[in-house]
This record gives C-alpha cells, structure tokens and sequence, in this order.
C-alpha cells in the first residue's frame, strides 16, 4: 500500500468515527498534525489530549469495512475523494471554520475550484420563478460562472437545468453547474432527479459529504447548506418564504462572508417575503444577470465586455436569441419603446393574460422591459 492510499484510509477512517463531526476533527488536528497522528496516539495520547472515554473506544477499533466499502466506490469511472490535504479541494470551502474533512465527488473535481455562484429557493415555486432561476443559471454559465446548487426539486433543479442547457451551446468559457447532495452519491434523491444528476455527473461535479450508502435523512439537508455557500461567492436566492432551506444557505453564506442577492417580488406574494426579508438584512437587490457579475467585482471584469448587451438596434434578434426562447421573443415584440398595456400585449401576441404577466415578469428581471405605472411597459434595451 503507497503512502497516499494509507493517509486516505485514515481519513476515511477518522470520518467514520461515530459522532465526530467536522469540528471535533479540526479540533483533533490541534493536538495532533494529521488523521494518522490521530488514530495511532493511542491509549496515552488520547487521554492526555482530554478525549471522553467513549471516544477513545471509537478511535480504538475504527470501522475499516466502512472504509472499505469507500474505496470499493472509488473503483469507478469518474469518482474522487478529496481530503483537506488534496490539492484538489477547493480553497474557498477549505476556509470555512467547518469544512468537510473528505468529500466524495462524481465528475470533474476541477470545477470545484472554479468561481461559483449558489442559486437556491423554493421546492414549490411559480412558474416565473422556475423561469428565473433557469435564465439566470444559463445567462451566468454562458459568461464563464459556474452554477451551484442542492438539486432540490423546484429552484435547485430549474438553476441545474439553466446551466446545462447553455453548456449544451459549447460556447468557449462557459462556466458548469455543482450540485451538492445531502445523500451518498451511489443513490439520488429526490428519485426524480435522476437523469439530471447522471447529466451534471457527465458534464459538472456531484458532491457530497456523506459516505455512500448514506439515506436522505432530513437532517443531512440544513448541514448540506454550508457547502453550497462554501463553494460559492456568493448566493442568489430566487422565490423563498420565511422559513425555508434557503434563508439557512443565505445566513450561511453571511457567516462565510459571501455575498447573498436576491429576487424581489409582489409585496402580497409569500414566496417572495424570504427574499424580502434579506433584501431588508442587507442582501442586494438584483434585477438582471449582469448586475450579480457587477457585484462579483475582479471575476465580473474578466466578462465585462462579453456580458453588456449588444446595441438592440443593430443586433436585437441575435442578443434575444441567446437568452429567451421563441415565445418570450413573441412577447417581446409586442411590446414599443413607448408605453404599451399589458391589455395590448396580450391583444397582439394571442396569448393568455397569465401567460403575459408570468413572461413580462421574466422579461423585466432580465431586462429587456421596464415596468411603468398604470399596467404599462416599453422595452428595456
């Protein structure tokens, strides 16, 4: 056995230890310098480092089938696992006071290490939210940000899809999508995320901290959270109530020092109050994709000019065609430079007052609309 597969049974070992979490092993590594030190201190060196006599029986006999069931995962195409000493970890995970000691990852663990942005928010959004998060994750991708999420249904999915679907475009510099489960990564859930997560295993990274086998217990979702922030920048939270998963990651993302945005919406909405409690804590305000790469600041620049808008008198069909689809630009051209009426959008384009109002929203995040007084919009760019 080489010395680099010794260290990684250590590790898997000591993660293995029953109710050692990742700060009792950061607090380990105070006494001791590595998982090996740990597990060979033995009878002497643990009591004089004050561990509990239960611990000391844990850290005794470790459960090396666990370990070997570890490594048996590992065998397959595509798989890592990434210790805190790994290279390959990602740096900005690695500075948060409870970084995950071992992650199990299935794709590429490069892009872990890529400037990454979280968008999470409801299970059960609206449509315009869906819509949202998956024209923001595309616009996003397309201009080199990788996108992360919880592959939750709702938001978390519509955000994985937005990602993989402007990856699909092999645009040179485009950016991937993460999902951060809360499960061992040799099953999926929800169960109905089960080709999208073999498409960002293909195509972006699945992590996890949990050990394969591991169910979805419900309370390995909220511990979930801290890598999703960890990983990212920043988070951008689109549709979420007052109690809700992803006013967790938001208060995380603050902790960790990351920058949190948010997707306003109607005052009389209740999945838009989450975000308007943050936009109120201090979070910022977004309307549009750009204004998140502005925020970004030294990463932003990089995209600067590839991110403003093309001049929609020389090049509207072109800038449209790679954000909306046919049916928004339906809508869009509908719409004047002058005040139009919502009534009159839905006269010209054929489509329901619903679908209009849904779209117009999407249009106006995106910025390719402003919303004036009385009902009325003109176009934005």
């Amino acid at each position: 056995m080489t010395e680099t597969e010794n260290s990684l049974r250590n590790w898997l070992a000591l993660t293995h230890v029953p109710s050692l979490g990742p700060i009792r092993i950061h607090s380990l590594f105070e006494a001791f310098e590595s998982p090996s030190a740990v597990l060979n201190a033995g009878l002497s060196g643990w009591t004089q480092a004050g561990l509990s006599q239960k611990l000391i029986q844990h850290l005794s006999s470790p459960d090396w089938d666990k370990v070997d069931a570890d490594l048996k995962w590992l065998e397959q195409d595509n798989a890592s696992i990434l210790t805190l000493d790994d290279e390959r970890y990602p740096p900005l995970l690695k500075s948060i006071p409870d970084a995950p000691p071992v992650l199990y990852v299935l794709g590429q663990p490069e892009i872990l290490k890529l400037p990454q942005l979280a968008i999470v928010g409801s299970r059960n959004p609206t449509h315009a939210g869906k819509d949202i998060a998956h024209d923001f994750a595309a616009y996003l991708t397309s201009m080199g940000m990788t996108v992360t999420s919880g592959m939750a249904l709702g938001i978390d999915t519509a955000a994985h899809q937005g990602a993989l679907d402007s990856m699909k475009s092999e645009r040179e510099g485009h950016g991937f999508t993460v999902a951060v489960t809360g499960t061992g990564l040799d099953r999926v859930y929800p169960s109905k995320n089960r080709d999208i997560a073999h498409n960002i295993a293909e195509n972006g990274v699945l992590v996890s901290e949990y050990a394969p086998g591991t169910p979805p217990l419900p309370g390995n979702f909220p511990r979930r959270n801290r890598i999703i922030s960890g990983l990212s920048m920043g988070v951008l939270v689109v549709e979420a109530a007052l109690q809700s998963g992803s006013l967790i990651t938001a208060r995380l993302a603050i902790e960790q020092g990351r920058e949190v945005f948010a997707v306003p919406g109607s005052i009389h909405h209740p999945l838009a109050k989450g975000c308007h409690e943050l936009i109120r804590q201090g979070a910022k305000l977004v309307e549009t994709a750009e204004h998140i790469l502005e925020e970004l600041g030294g990463f932003a620049g990089m995209h600067a000019e590839e991110s403003k808008p093309a001049d929609r008198n020389e090049n509207t069909e072109k800038n449209v065609s790679i954000k909306i689809d046919d049916e928004y630009k339906q809508v869009l051209k509908c719409i004047d430079f002058e005040p139009t009426s919502v009534d009159k959008v839905v006269e010209r384009s054929g489509l329901t007052a619903d679908a209009v109002c849904s779209m117009l929203l999407v249009l106006e995040l995106q910025g390719y609309v402003t919303a004036l007084s009385g009902g009325y919009y003109c176009q934005g760019r």
